[in-house]
């Protein structure tokens, strides 16, 4: 996949990247079972994208609005040490994050769907969004991804990371 040469050297020195989750690595569906327990699908795709990530020394932080233990779940088995569910202010945890992790917003990607996520996009230097997006969030993203919500298009950002560190 190749990407505008402005977006990609933007994309080049992003050290840590916030991602909310619905909206994104899902769908945005969630299944309620009979005893209220919810379940979510989540792609492979995106998940082989988080460990290129890593393996390339960027951080992976989740961002999520909602506490849902198969997040918690899905992270744990990516290896993600990043996160952080039940986030109301979003902007502020995108601070501590990059504070905690020494980046300024110029070395920040953020991807995300909602309202909710508009602070977590502001926070970062290079703002991604999957095109099922609220307008507003769309507007403010730099970068609408080609693929869907939960059927690639958080891979499709990490790939954009990746090409533009030459992987």
């Amino acid at each position: 996949m190749t990407f505008p040469s402005d977006l990609a050297a933007r994309a080049a020195g992003v050290r840590l990247f916030l991602s909310d989750v619905d909206g994104v690595w899902t769908d945005g569906r969630v299944t309620v079972n009979a005893d209220g327990s919810e379940s979510v699908a989540f792609h492979v795709h995106d998940g082989f994208g988080v460990h290129r990530l890593r393996e390339a020394g960027v951080v992976v932080a989740v961002v999520s609005g909602r506490e849902t233990p198969a997040v918690a779940h899905r992270c744990a088995r990516l290896g993600i040490e990043e996160v952080h569910l039940g986030v109301r202010d979003k902007g502020a945890a995108a601070a501590e994050l990059m504070a905690r992790h020494g980046v300024e917003r110029d070395a920040v990607a953020a991807i995300g769907d909602d309202l909710l996520d508009l602070p977590l996009l502001e926070a970062a230097g290079l703002r991604i969004a999957p095109p099922q997006a609220v307008a507003e969030v769309r507007r403010s993203a730099d970068w609408v991804t080609r693929a869907d919500a939960g059927f690639g298009a958080f891979r499709e950002a990490c790939e954009l990371l990746l090409a533009a560190r030459g992987r």
